[in-house]
């Protein structure tokens, strides 16, 4: 048995690297690459899983891990920020699918049951898969990230209850009182692990937290923990795992767990979208080209829409409203499991299996590359998204800053941006700092800075912020596209200006001074440059290096506390 799986798990993998392959010379998203190879290695293809579920147990634990590591970013704090808006966006969104879902189905012809069903199901976002895709791109923690990950975890909920409420109604259990029983159990079960993240965890961390490879032990162990508790008290492996890293998201430890463990989330987590592929059944599709196209465009239009609507009624920019909105154009595993309850159940045929796996399989790839390429599609749709945005002040423009003139732009605060910063202070410049981490503008405003919140990528940022008698723009963010996109904004607003970039790799460097940019700053070629001319000042002589260590451990200090230390956090989960 143990060799079978084995077995299987090497062909998988092996299919997987092929898959991963191709895409990568065809510059596709690997997570394409991941559900093609889980059709292909079906019982209705390649045949290479027999069906016994060990597949299932190894996307378990990649669920478990990617929720865990989300968790661990969202500290209470970043939940009150975004805890309103993500409740009425995540229920706006639920009911407005469900409605227009019911009645597209019974105009489409579909009886009752199966128009609920289909309703229902088409109201999902897959959490998983968002996640992945955030993480991918650097987004969890900007302001659409967290509201997203908010109103993803509505839906789950609403998953979860729906799924018990049908288990009920087979049992012949009293869904009131089972409602009243589940709620009464999950806010008791909150209130637990709230009580022991403040008052157990920290003491058991501190000891813990001296045995790195103990450290690592106990994380996994206290999310797979979590998990299963909350799978056997009939919620989810999903909200046990996010939870578990909540728990811990306090904790001083919470980044080195993170690093730790993301290569054991990068592996399940192919395997979960691996055997996502492989249960899709794409059987007799033909017959229903129409259902299939419609509830495709209703999932990959109509949800954003109703989502950038009501962002944009709460007060929020078109751009976070639009990149939320792309979040939710995909439908959930949990469409899927519900759609084969039903089955299971007697309520539906195979046919609406069929026609919800093409609906996700269309919508899934869609939203990736929607997602992936947001920038993209932001710039060539922004002029027409204005009539989603109200008047007057945004509650995420985060604005430190007043409407005059600035030297120096500083585009990203990151730990490049912190010498430039203290240098700049001292010189007497005027600068203007810009990210997209609201935490980081809040902390920058807090040391007296001017900041404002922004995306290099979004157009209306760079229209914001005159550049027209600025004399330098610096940008500390090492993404090739994002930097060639400021280049080029910069260039055609003031051709005098000076242009300085950072990259992380040599190609990427001279293809930004190509476009213009006047120097590009190599961070790991700055340390060796800086040990080289030590060697030459110094030479041999302890007595200068022992001057220069005295120096540089003030300067470290300086760099480990207030704002610095808030710029470290910030890489830290980027």
């Amino acid at each position: 048995m143990a060799t079978g799986v084995f077995y299987e798990l090497s062909a998988v993998m092996i299919v997987a690297v092929a898959a991963a392959g191709l895409m990568t010379l065809l510059r596709q998203p690997l997570i394409i690459s991941y559900i093609i190879t889980g059709i292909l290695v079906s019982p209705y293809f390649l045949g290479l899983i027999d069906g016994t579920g060990s597949l299932a147990i190894f996307s378990h634990l990649g669920i478990a891990f990617l929720l865990f590591m989300v968790g661990l970013n969202l500290n209470p704090k970043i939940v009150r920020e975004v805890g309103k808006v993500s409740v009425l966006t995540g229920l706006g969104q639920f009911l407005f699918t469900f409605t227009v879902g019911f009645f597209t189905s019974q105009l489409l012809g579909f009886d009752v049951t199966a128009s609920l069903y289909i309703a229902v199901a088409l109201t999902f976002s897959s959490t998983i898969i968002i996640m992945k895709l955030l993480s991918d791109k650097g987004d969890v923690e900007t302001v659409y990230g967290r509201i997203s990950i908010g109103f993803l975890i509505v839906q789950d909920l609403i998953a979860v209850l729906v799924l018990m409420v049908l288990s009920a109604t087979t049992s012949g259990d009293n869904i009131l009182l089972l409602a009243f029983r589940t709620a009464l159990l999950g806010l008791g079960l909150i209130f637990s692990l709230f009580m022991v993240s403040n008052y157990v965890l920290p003491k058991v961390m501190h000891v813990i937290g001296r045995t790195q490879e103990y450290l690592l032990l106990f994380a996994i162990g206290w999310c797979l923990g979590l998990a299963s508790l909350f799978d056997m008290l009939n919620f989810s492996i999903e909200i046990g795992a996010l939870l578990a890293g909540v728990t811990l998201s306090m904790s001083p430890y919470h980044f080195e767990i993170s690093s730790k463990m993301k290569v054991l989330r990068d592996f399940f987590i192919v395997l979960f979208f691996i055997a996502l592929g492989s249960e899709l059944v794409v059987l007799h599709v033909h017959q229903y080209i129409l259902p299939i196209i419609v509830f495709s465009l209703l999932i990959l239009v109509g949800n954003p829409l109703i989502v950038m609507f009501l962002m944009g009624r709460l007060g929020y920019t078109k751009k976070n409203s639009f990149f939320a909105g792309l979040t939710v154009a995909q439908v959930s595993e949990f469409s899927l499991i519900l759609v084969a309850l039903g089955i299971k159940l007697g309520h539906l045929g195979q046919d609406i299996l069929s026609i919800m796996t093409m609906v996700g399989l269309i919508t899934i790839f869609g939203c990736s590359y929607l997602i992936l390429y947001a920038n993209k599609v932001y710039l060539l749709l922004s002029p027409y998204l204005k009539v989603f945005e109200r008047s007057g002040a945004k509650i995420d423009e985060y604005r430190h800053h007043k409407h005059e003139q600035y030297d120096i732009i500083i585009f990203g605060c990151n730990r490049v941006a912190y010498d430039l910063i203290e240098s700049l202070k001292n010189l007497r410049k005027k600068f203007l700092i810009v990210d997209y981490d609201p935490e980081v503008i809040t902390c920058v405003a807090q040391e007296g800075f001017a900041c404002v919140y922004g995306d290099i990528s979004d157009p209306e940022t760079l229209k914001e912020i005159d550049l027209s008698n600025s004399k330098m723009i610096i940008s500390t963010l090492h993404d090739l596209d994002t930097n060639l996109i400021l280049v080029d904004a910069v260039k055609n607003t003031n051709k005098d200006i000076i242009i300085i970039a950072t990259s992380y790799n040599v190609e990427d460097s001279l293809k930004l001074y190509e476009e213009g940019a006047n120097y590009v700053i190599i961070p790991h070629f700055l340390g060796g440059h800086k040990t080289a001319t030590l060697l030459e000042d110094y030479g041999f002589d302890l007595e200068k290096f022992l001057q220069y260590k005295v120096e540089h451990v003030e300067y470290l200090k300086r760099r480990g506390g207030g704002y610095g230390a808030r710029l470290k956090d910030h890489e830290n989960r980027v």
